[in-house]
């Protein structure tokens, strides 16, 4: 079966760099991204550029340019986000059916895991992400919701194969049981929310010794603040209240943070738990998705994922991370 990304060939990729207006070498390097397909490309006498081929139908342009509108208006304000370029005032381009942007290479690691030097000068940057955030709301891009985010997942995941027939009842009462608690959860606490990274786990911060940047803007939304914060947080509950007070301790230097939001974080992460299991499954098609992630075709790691779902019911019925 044919997937729209096997046409996505070098010489395509090439051909679509020049119609932006660029020189390639010639020279291309794929990156570890799923959703889209990413790419190093090497220029003629120009230091190499990232392009991101945007997967087909699942963005219209306009959320597309919201996004690169919020990453271009923080990046003006001297945040450190890795924001597409423009070419003769655009930053999305089309080739041959494939909608791309282009940005900067932007070398780094990935943060220490647990280092409160580092959570606290991230947690400053993410504070001033915010407060620009705050200014107006998303027109286009999506809400932090679980009718949004949670319910198609869960859909996604009873209409598929993988799910073992075994498992599909537990599953089905599981979820829905754990999206019920998450909307109770999310409607007693948030407002409109704000504009957000929406994906800020360590995997999308790059350190350098001039300290992070902030990459792949692609799943920003309006949602509450806290979703930026508590994927950054690992390990056991005093640990993650140790990291979340260096986190705060910068954050507060430029924006009030709401510690109601503090009861969010197991929501949230039940949640992404739902979210991600559904990408997979939708995802299914594509044949890099078998490659990376053939865990989903075993009966064992569903087992393990319905633990993981009944533990998180558990813990969202916990009290909050309160700081020290």
């Amino acid at each position: 079966m044919s997937h729209p990304y096997d046409r996505l060939q070098p010489d395509l990729i090439l051909d679509a760099i020049e119609s932006a207006g660029f020189v390639p070498s010639g020279h291309v390097l794929a990156l570890n991204s799923y959703e889209n397909r990413v790419y190093q490309i090497g220029l003629e006498e120009a230091a190499p550029l990232v392009a991101k081929f945007y997967r087909p139908g699942r963005w219209s342009d306009q959320t597309i340019l919201e996004e690169h509108a919020f990453s271009q208006a923080l990046t003006a304000t001297e945040i450190p986000v890795v924001a597409p370029l423009a070419r003769d005032g655009k930053t999305l381009f089309a080739h041959e059916g494939f909608r791309f942007a282009l940005f900067p290479r932007q070398g780094g690691r990935a943060p220490e895991s647990g280092d409160l030097d580092q959570l606290e000068w991230i947690g400053r940057f993410l504070g001033r992400i915010h407060l620009a955030g705050q200014d107006r709301p998303f027109r286009y891009r999506p809400h932090l919701r679980v009718d949004t985010l949670g319910h198609p997942a869960r859909e996604a995941v009873l209409g598929s194969p993988l799910l073992p027939a075994e498992w599909r009842e537990r599953y089905a009462q599981l979820s829905r049981s754990l999206l019920d608690a998450v909307e109770r959860h999310l409607q007693e606490t948030t407002s409109a929310g704000i504009r957000l990274h929406g994906d800020c786990h360590p995997g999308n911060i790059l350190w350098t010794d001039a300290g992070p940047h902030f990459v792949d803007m692609d799943d920003c939304l309006q949602g509450p603040a806290i979703q930026d914060l508590w994927m950054l947080l690992a390990g056991d509950r005093h640990e993650m209240t140790l990291q979340l007070d260096a986190l705060l301790e910068g954050y507060r230097t430029f924006r009030d943070f709401d510690l109601r939001e503090l009861s969010l974080i197991e929501p949230l992460r039940s949640l992404r738990l739902v979210h991600y299991t559904g990408w997979l499954c939708r995802r299914w098609d594509d044949p890099a998705f078998p490659r990376a992630f053939p865990w989903l075709a075993e009966a064992g790691w569903w087992e393990g994922h319905i633990a993981d779902l009944e533990q998180q019911l558990l813990r969202m019925e916990e009290p909050p991370l309160q700081l020290y």
